[in-house]
């Protein structure tokens, strides 16, 4: 659970995400993610560029909200390519719609 204290971290806005892609999202009507996503993002150094492998079923856009968090920070500070590996064509092909 988030301490009471890390609540913000809750919000899309404390992962400093640029503007444009807050706009967008709270455009789609998301402002936040569900604590067990900001407890992903709140593990070790994962910010810092260390690595996070976290596995589940996709049964909804909710679950990968911690990668695309990850993938749009790094690759807008650091202009640096990511790396996704999905195990269908038809999910590569909508996560790339998605993410440009």
């Amino acid at each position: 659970n988030i301490p009471e204290d890390q609540a913000d971290k809750l919000l899309l806005a404390s992962w400093g995400l640029p503007k444009a892609v807050l706009e967008k999202y709270h455009s789609l009507g998301v402002v936040q993610m569900f604590e067990w996503q900001a407890e992903c993002l709140m593990l070790g150094q994962v910010l810092e560029g260390k690595n996070l492998v976290y596995s589940g079923m996709q049964t909804s856009d909710n679950t990968s909200a911690p990668y695309k968090l990850l993938i749009l920070k790094r690759v807008l500070e650091t202009r640096k390519k990511a790396l996704l590996i999905l195990p269908f064509v038809s999910v590569a092909k909508e996560k790339k719609c998605y993410l440009q």
